[in-house]
């Protein structure tokens, strides 16, 4: 089924949103990513224009194709061969089988790319390999509010277009048993910018992490808890941050 885009959803989706300080591969063969939206949970109402978001993002940039499903049987060895990265915006435990997931191990871990947006740190609670692959698990969000973020590294590329800190108003996650070793933080909540004695708020050493990438095997995983927002989705420093994420997550950025 065709999808299009209304012209509200259209805002903030401009040729802005393309910047890169690495070369550019647009004359090369485009990247397919597979993104997963299927909800075992809470289904979150973005989802449609999330596809509609990123489906744009690969066609303004000419650096990917997205296949948009819902269908968890896609993730098989001989369809996975077809794709660069997944990217997983999903709830719960998903209903694969352990050849599909053992196929999603072996995708990342030969090379490919795995991006998580928001909830795909709320998936698989029961199957730890996913745990050690995305590098940690939602834990309550305690503010839905206009916060600021601080960005850890402003020189890194994937995030240097934020600057030191920015504001934005989302649904905040909390991570649990967070890799902290094995993964390199984009950007953490700023805890001055919320009330820390608020029911539910689990303090912890690592704080509040936002977004951070990983290594898997050969391959390269990022993972952001924002994204609950349609506006969020909207935004254009959400759109490059995505964007700059699937570029650095394809087999041929390395």
């Amino acid at each position: 089924m065709a999808i299009t885009m209304s012209r509200r959803d259209m805002i903030g989706l401009c040729s802005s949103v393309l910047a890169w300080p690495f070369p550019a591969h647009a004359q090369q063969r485009r990247n397919r990513l597979l993104y997963l939206t299927h909800s075992a949970g809470y289904r979150h109402e973005a989802i449609p224009l999330s596809r509609m978001i990123l489906i744009r993002l690969g066609e303004n940039s000419g650096l990917f194709d997205v296949s948009a499903t819902e269908d968890v049987s896609e993730l098989t060895t001989e369809n996975l061969a077809h794709y660069s990265i997944v990217m997983f915006y999903t709830t719960g435990e998903l209903p694969m089988s352990a050849a599909q997931k053992a196929a999603l191990l072996d995708f990342v871990r030969s090379g490919h790319g795995f991006l998580g947006v928001h909830s795909a740190t709320d998936t698989f609670y029961d199957w730890p390999d996913y745990g050690a692959l995305i590098g940690g698990y939602f834990d309550g969000h305690p503010w839905h509010q206009s916060v600021r973020i601080n960005v850890t590294d402003a020189s890194d590329a994937l995030v240097s277009f934020l600057g030191r800190s920015f504001e934005i108003k989302d649904e905040i996650y909390q991570i649990r048993d967070f890799d902290e070793q094995g993964s390199r933080v984009l950007m953490r909540l700023d805890e001055k910018s919320v009330d820390l004695r608020r029911d539910g708020v689990h303090q912890r050493s690592y704080g509040w992490p936002l977004a951070w990438t990983r290594s898997y095997g050969l391959g390269r995983v990022f993972y952001t808890a924002l994204g609950h927002e349609e506006a969020v989705w909207r935004d254009t420093r959400y759109q490059q941050l995505l964007l700059n994420a699937i570029r650095w997550s394809m087999p041929g950025s390395r």
